[in-house]
């Protein structure tokens, strides 16, 4: 191993520690940064050999197995070159010294460096360096009118409401993992974004996912073979709440990594709250494990709203929409005969109210009960079939492409695979022929098109990440062709 001479100027390292700090700060996300790397400090750096004290064993242990190759990179980058890189037990302060114990503690990091060529780090696990690639995780808009003050609780919503807004303000620690369930429309999302929005107010950080981004980023994160990081940012929230559990259902590999992320929240006494279509038990996808861990919370669910519960939802909407528009008013009578509708969710009473609040805004007519009549009579969706071009869509945003890449001739790997794959899910979710197919792809030719499907369908078979990868777009498109 070549000898590294020291400089004949030794840097500033608490300047250099500053600038690596930075850097860290925008390479990882604040939310990792404040979580792991901000407790840091410099303890010393008596002839290039740094030590970095760490609060706690647990912090000093994860961040010497997670974070020690990116800190060395840091400091390279900030102006310092470290022969040797330690994180060890210490208080957070700066030039304090190291106990006999605290050396026999830390994990030093040694590089070598061979005559013309920049040093190579050697760490423990060091994850891959990558820029541009990874992106923090996408945290759902948290909407402010969707509050636990808004929230219209009914008797069968009201224990939902209480035990979220108890989760949300802390007022007691028996409940680290909540599980709402209920219709589409009956509220959950509602109950989400009022919990995500108090506890944010409180000063905790939350995480506000849907389960399709968490499949997506995991499955993203698996590809750049960056899990690490993935892992790091979900498990620095104090609150993670997970949106529509049942779209990673089929997913053996997200649905094991959805599992991890609750007993490790768990272990750590951090809050998650969990709306699904379904109970726990009901979710067949997913594995008796996954299931009895969520059994294991708090489960309720969310039930048909009764008809005083109905009635105040729409003069709450009422209340709200005519604060904008004080022309648009719906009489008494007509927002009684709405919450007549004994099968309708709350979002069906605020649509059937909104398009009729909207029709006296805009038209300057009295609502009769005839445009009531017709407008409940037509509240149905008529059905969305999926076409080519949404397949093509939702492949190139999944796989980081152009949509005009399908048609272009590019053979490379990159293009190649997927529109293979946008050409597969064509063939299996649509009623086009392979001629139509091809057409849409460029104008290739049918033998091409049913080259694509069996080498995909071939690939499902011998490689099963790649095969998670597919039934997932295959699931958001079936899901869209239902909506």
């Amino acid at each position: 191993m070549a000898q590294i001479t020291s400089k004949a100027l030794s840097p500033d390292w608490q300047a250099v520690w500053a600038g690596a700090r930075e850097k860290l700060r925008r390479d990882l996300g604040d939310a990792v940064f404040e979580a792991w790397i901000a407790p840091l400090s410099l303890v010393s750096a008596e002839g290039g050999e740094v030590c970095i004290g760490a609060p706690k064993p647990f912090a000093r242990n994860w961040v010497a197995n997670h974070y020690t190759g990116r800190i060395e990179r840091a400091l390279c980058a900030s102006g310092g070159e470290p022969a040797s890189l330690s994180i060890v037990l210490a208080p957070a302060s700066v030039g304090g010294g190291l106990t006999e114990e605290d050396r026999a503690l830390s994990i030093p990091v040694t590089y070598s460096r061979s005559p013309g060529l920049e040093p190579e780090l050697r760490a423990p696990r060091p994850m891959p360096d990558a820029p541009g690639q990874r992106r923090s995780l996408s945290n759902r808009i948290v909407y402010p009118s969707q509050s636990f003050d808004t929230f219209v609780a009914g008797p069968a919503t009201e224990f939902a409401y209480r035990a979220a807004r108890a989760l949300a303000v802390g007022e007691t620690d028996d409940i680290g993992l909540l599980f709402v369930h209920g219709g589409f429309g009956y509220g959950k999302t509602h109950l989400l974004n009022a919990t995500a929005l108090e506890a944010r107010a409180r000063g905790s950080r939350v995480l506000f996912l849907a389960a399709e981004d968490f499949m997506r980023q995991f499955l993203g994160a698996l590809h750049r073979k960056d899990t690490l990081a993935f892992k790091d940012e979900l498990r620095a929230a104090d609150v993670l709440l997970i949106d529509d559990l049942q779209h990673i259902c089929r997913s053996s590999v997200t649905s094991a990594e959805f599992l991890h992320t609750v007993n490790a929240f768990a272990d750590q006494r951090r809050r998650v709250v969990i709306a699904a279509d379904r109970a726990p038990t009901a979710l067949d996808g997913l594995g008796a494990d996954v299931r009895s861990r969520l059994s294991g919370g708090l489960v309720i669910g969310l039930g048909k709203p009764d008809r005083a519960t109905r009635l105040a939802i729409l003069k709450a909407r009422a209340e709200e929409f005519t604060r904008q528009r004080p022309e648009a008013i719906l009489p008494l009578e007509m927002l009684e005969h709405i919450a007549d509708l004994e099968d309708a969710s709350p979002r069906d009473l605020i649509g059937i109210f909104t398009k009729l609040a909207t029709y006296a805004d805009l038209t300057k007519k009295p609502v009769t009960f005839e445009v009531v009549e017709e407008t409940m009579g037509h509240r149905g969706l008529s059905a969305h079939k999926t076409s080519i071009e949404d397949i093509q869509r939702k492949t190139a945003e999944f796989y980081k492409l152009d949509m005009h890449d399908f048609q272009s001739p590019q053979r490379t790997r990159r293009v190649a695979r997927p529109r293979q794959v946008a050409m597969y899910l064509a063939r299996e979710l649509t009623m086009r022929s392979l001629p139509e197919i091809g057409k849409r792809f460029g104008g290739r030719d049918h033998t091409t098109v049913l080259h694509a499907c069996r080498r995909i369908a071939a690939l499902c078979d011998e490689d099963p990440l790649f095969k998670e990868e597919v039934e997932f777009l295959k699931q958001v498109l079936s899901r869209r062709g239902e909506a």
